[in-house]
């Protein structure tokens, strides 16, 4: 089963936990640190995570023997990245008798994706519109 993947939080101190009294362009600095998926962005940009999600690209869903197998890294360390790609919500697992298996999450993926671009999208309207035309 996967962990469902916490919300990010915000980490600018600005004016309590609500947003009144918050300029507009307050509001979008504050939305765009939510808009962030730090996790998720963590889990890419190590290689070794990223040559664990395209060995499973390649195999299709496997146990983590077998993800190991072609990997630099020990199995213990292999495991461990499993685990923050789960967390990231990039694969999921199923219980196979004693195995577990990992699998791409795709549709996870592009929720997370999806939800970067459209909370990317809102701030981007505030801080810097398109410029007007020039003569």
């Amino acid at each position: 089963m996967s962990a469902a993947p916490r919300p990010p939080r915000s980490r600018l101190p600005l004016a309590g936990a609500d947003s009144r009294g918050l300029s507009e362009r307050e509001r979008a600095v504050r939305g765009f640190r939510d808009a962030v998926d730090t996790r998720l962005l963590a889990a890419l940009a190590e290689p070794a995570r990223l040559a664990i999600l395209e060995f499973l690209f390649l195999k299709g869903p496997s146990d983590v023997t077998a993800i190991a197998g072609p990997q630099t890294q020990e199995r213990s360390v292999v495991s461990r990245h499993l685990r923050l790609l789960l967390a990231a919500g990039l694969v999921r697992v199923r219980q196979d008798g004693r195995r577990r298996v990992f699998e791409l999450d795709g549709q996870g993926l592009l929720g997370r994706l999806d939800a970067m671009v459209s909370g990317a999208r809102r701030i981007v309207m505030i801080c810097c519109p398109p410029a007007g035309p020039t003569s």
